[in-house]
């Protein structure tokens, strides 16, 4: 999710200025969301495409897709704000994939939402939101094909997903799709960075590293690590990072990855077993190797493409649900024998 810029973080939101009632203080992916299209991190070819349906008021039906956390929800919803102005809290449905979106909802809530009559701005129309729409049931989205059609005067639609493929062909052919990238390190540091200054978070480099690497271009997961790490620790660097987020520890797995490149099999598994031995399960470590492998400078290319596909291999197995420590070290040992030099000789038959 993208979070406000640096015009709204002068400004944060008050806590609760009453003495008799505690202060609660609200997450700060909420705190710093933004609020109009130009304070979005990210994506900027997509969201000036959104400025300009915002400024002519011609708004189509939307299906927004992208990977979790980088503002698809927030743009469609700063384009509403954007469109609607005033009317926008009587002119908007949002419906999220925590409640029911049946055809029953289809049919009754959704299909009244557009029934209603609503007061706007000239040549503007009420949109229905929903968000996470590729968990919605395939006899819900068909349901929707004939109220967008008969309601389209009167009402648009905006589809989020994670995988636009989930949406039924009928819907999207009728809508217009944007695609969402992955936000880069640059900005989701930026971002970071401003929201520090604005929380005067004690931080060092290699804290805001931390949260860059665990988030994988995750605006709200960086966020929500930043204030989870600074609400325990109180200081934001590398290891208390990991231990909020509580995944292995790239040195160590690059210490492993490493000693496999040199072929020192023993080394490498003692670093496995010193990860098994923290509780991280499978997954944990196969994932961490995966990331940890492309960012090796050392490397050759050829080396890291062979060790991403053994490490490809392994991680397949664990998902089909062989999370072993032995499928692990079949792993190490197969990374182990990738850079060793071929065998001199071949044993009798």
């Amino acid at each position: 999710m993208a979070t406000a810029s640096s015009s709204r973080l002068d400004k944060p939101i008050p806590a609760n200025s009453s003495s008799s009632a505690p202060a609660y203080e609200l997450p700060w992916v909420e705190k710093y969301r933004p609020l109009v299209l130009d304070d979005i991190v990210g994506n900027s070819e997509t969201v000036e495409r959104l400025k300009i349906i915002a400024k002519d008021g011609n708004m189509p039906h939307l299906i927004i897709s992208g990977m979790p956390g980088i503002g698809k929800t927030t743009s469609i919803l700063c384009l509403a704000r954007a469109m609607l102005g005033d009317a926008y809290k009587e002119a908007v449905l949002e419906l999220n994939a925590s409640d029911e979106r049946g055809i029953d909802v289809v049919r009754n809530r959704i299909k009244g939402f557009a029934q209603k009559k609503v007061t706007l701005p000239a040549g503007r129309q009420k949109i229905i939101i929903l968000d996470e729409a590729d968990s919605m049931t395939p006899g819900a989205q068909q349901a929707l094909r004939r109220t967008m059609e008969i309601y389209s005067s009167t009402t648009r639609f905006a589809f989020a997903c994670n995988q636009s493929n989930k949406i039924i062909e009928p819907l999207q052919s009728r809508c217009a799709i944007l695609r969402y990238a992955r936000l880069t390190d640059q900005q989701v540091l930026k971002r970071l960075l401003e929201i520090c200054v604005a929380e005067k978070v004690e931080y060092n480099d290699e804290g805001l590293a931390a949260l860059i690497f665990t988030s994988e271009g995750d605006m709200r997961q960086a966020i929500n690590n930043l204030q989870s790490t600074v609400a325990g620790f109180g200081f934001v660097n590398g290891d208390n990072v990991f231990k909020v987020v509580d995944t292995p520890h790239p040195v160590v797995v690059q210490t492993m990855i490493k000693s496999c490149y040199e072929g020192d099999i023993e080394q490498a598994l003692e670093k496995l077993s010193e990860l098994w031995g923290k509780g991280y399960s499978a997954v944990d470590v196969i994932s961490t190797m995966f990331r940890v492998t492309k960012t090796i400078d050392t490397m050759s290319e050829h080396a890291k493409l062979e060790f991403i596909r053994e490490i490809g291999f392994t991680h397949m197995r664990i998902l089909e649900g062989v999370s072993t420590l032995l499928q692990l070290r079949g792993c190490i040992a197969k990374l182990c024998k990738i850079n060793m030099p071929p065998k001199l000789y071949t044993l009798p038959k």
